[in-house]
């Protein structure tokens, strides 16, 4: 079968490899559609992302949806055609975490991660074995192209949960790449009465508002709001940690969703202690790639989200035009089979 792998800096290829075979307790999934995602880019650009470095060539790619097309010996229950996503997390040994929040286990195999030797590979090819225990199955009405983009709403939709309730409230979204710009829609699908999206990117925030932006503001010519109740930064960026704490009301609450690893972050910390603001991270997700389909189901609208779309073969275009935000790109997504 065809995949997409890197094999270091600037070198992606479509390669010919073994087809997979499930073994007990794995099904086998026909990918439909895959969506490229920061650490994609990162593995491609730089050999690695964060701590994880790429050791030997991994296929990459962690957001997917296909169809079932083969049952392992011991899997029942599943029905062969049946269109799913896959939760990209395996949890590595016996470790604490606090209750319902499994993306803190310590160790975790995750599709398309190098964080372990032997790598884990992801979902870019046209087939991949899965435990059966971490498909999703997608709700009647919800595309494999929209199950491809459960997997970041649900990190959205962690990072909504971590501010408590939203219904009411005023709410900042500082950052309106992929990510930004789903936290947008997630606010609003969680009840926030307002939502501002800030960017420098034009094309960006034309696509927060199309994705439910109440107001947005060009942080080339504008400043952001004042005392709104709660932010979300999802730029990574370490210069905007000041201006959005700055920009949240006394009593209000940041939660960090964007990292831009190693990079440091010195930030003035007056606001946050004499204003009493919370602040708090997020991070991937335990298992609200479930309640992303649901929301999915239930008429949230992902579509403006998707930029470009290019086939299996078109892969290392596709990471140059995602990796791009002079492309107009937002969220691109590659056809993994025909």
């Amino acid at each position: 079968m065809k995949a997409v792998v890197v094999h270091g800096n600037r070198d992606v290829r479509v390669d010919e490899v073994p087809d997979p075979v499930p073994g007990e307790g794995e099904v086998l999934l026909a990918l439909e559609w895959g969506g490229i995602c920061g650490s994609d880019i990162s593995y491609w650009r730089h050999g690695g992302t964060g701590t994880a470095v790429l050791r030997h060539p991994m296929i990459l790619g962690h957001e997917v949806a296909g169809r079932v097309a083969g049952l392992g010996p011991g899997v029942s229950g599943v029905e062969v055609g049946r269109p799913v996503t896959v939760h990209p997390a395996e949890l590595v040994g016996e470790h604490a975490y606090p209750e319902g929040r499994s993306n803190l286990h310590p160790h975790v195999r995750y599709f398309g991660s190098a964080a372990f030797d032997p790598h884990t590979d992801g979902g870019f090819s046209e087939y991949r074995t899965v435990p059966v225990g971490q498909l999703r199955p997608l709700p009647d009405g919800v595309s494999t192209q929209q199950g491809a983009l459960a997997e970041p709403l649900g990190v959205a939709l962690h990072a909504v949960s971590r501010a408590g309730s939203l219904r009411g409230r005023t709410v900042l979204v500082n950052g309106a790449g992929p990510i930004g710009a789903l936290v947008v829609a997630a606010a609003k699908h969680r009840g926030a009465s307002a939502v501002i999206a800030a960017d420098l990117a034009a094309s960006s925030l034309e696509i927060a508002k199309r994705m439910g932006a109440d107001e947005t503001r060009d942080l080339s010519t504008q400043s952001l709001p004042e005392d709104v109740d709660i932010s979300f930064e999802a730029s990574g960026s370490p210069a905007a940690i000041g201006p959005v704490l700055r920009a949240t009301a006394r009593g209000g609450t940041v939660v960090q969703v964007g990292n831009l690893p190693g990079e440091p972050a010195p930030a003035a910390l007056g606001d946050l202690v004499t204003r009493e603001i919370t602040w708090t991270g997020s991070y991937r997700f335990a298992d609200e790639i479930t309640d992303a389909l649901t929301a999915l189901a239930e008429g949230l609208d992902v579509s403006p989200l998707i930029t470009h779309t290019y086939p299996l073969t078109g892969a290392a275009e596709a990471l140059a035009v995602a990796a791009d935000r002079t492309t107009g790109s937002s969220k691109v997504l590659l056809r993994l089979s025909e």
